[in-house]
């Protein structure tokens, strides 16, 4: 079996499973290539294996304090969220709350029963920071500005010079991971949309007779296709696709 490791290949993977070189497939390049970036952006907004959990380490810059956002790059999806500042800055004092509390509590974990007073402890602890300091990082993310926002003191909390962690999820670019292009799903889906595209140009000729007695049937050939694709996408939501619920974005 072929290995289909580039977006030509993936191409032509699918004419040939439509039937070309012996079937010509009346489909134009333009099409073909529109196709091919539609059913790769699909698979990379809904598929699992398209998309990586990654911690981006970030330099706050005087454009970020005065745009009060940071600039992301495109193919991140989704962000989970901003690590603390507060925390990451007083947490490693030998004299706050938190290093106090774990120093003196390491030990006695191991016993039974008492990692439950710890987690209820914890919980009290970031209860009571909430009522009295607030939320000190709010976080907004828009994918189509590539823009994450976090509602905070600028300057104060996040100085310029310092380093944020980003949690979020990227999608992974095939031209980098041609692995991708050999993936199942995407080989399919890719088929099915050229299958489509071929049924759409052939139905405007429905019912014409070619030398030989041929009669063209694009309405059986889209009206497939068709019922292609809903199989994918269902199998893909079903068994690829992660919860959205999880995701900020």
């Amino acid at each position: 079996m072929a290995i289909v490791n580039s977006r030509q290949k993936l191409i032509d993977y699918a004419l040939r499973n439509l039937g070309a070189p012996v079937i010509e497939i009346n489909v134009d390049e333009e099409q073909i290539e529109d196709r091919i970036d539609e059913a790769i952006q699909f698979y990379q907004e809904y598929h699992s294996d398209a998309v990586v959990r990654i911690y981006r380490k970030h330099q706050v810059t005087n454009d970020d304090v005065t745009n009060r956002y940071i600039e992301l790059p495109e193919n991140f999806l989704f962000v989970n969220r901003v690590f603390p500042f507060s925390q990451a800055q007083e947490g490693t004092s030998m004299f706050s709350l938190d290093y106090q509390l774990h120093l003196q509590d390491v030990y006695s974990l191991r016993q039974p029963g008492l990692l439950v007073n710890y987690e209820m402890t914890k919980q009290y602890m970031s209860l009571i920071d909430r009522n009295i300091n607030g939320m000190q990082e709010l976080t907004t993310f828009s994918r189509h500005q590539n823009r994450l926002y976090i509602e905070t003191r600028w300057g104060d909390t996040i100085k310029v010079g310092e380093y944020i962690i980003i949690e979020g999820y990227e999608t992974l670019d095939p031209n980098t991971y041609t692995d991708v292009y050999n993936d199942r799903f995407l080989k399919k889906y890719a088929t099915a949309l050229l299958k489509r595209q071929w049924g759409l140009n052939l139905i405007k000729f429905e019912g014409m007779q070619l030398p030989g007695g041929v009669t063209l049937n694009g309405r059986q050939i889209y009206d497939d296709a068709i019922q292609d694709i809903e199989k994918i996408e269902e199998e893909m939501q079903l068994s690829y696709e992660e919860p959205p619920h999880f995701y900020v974005g």
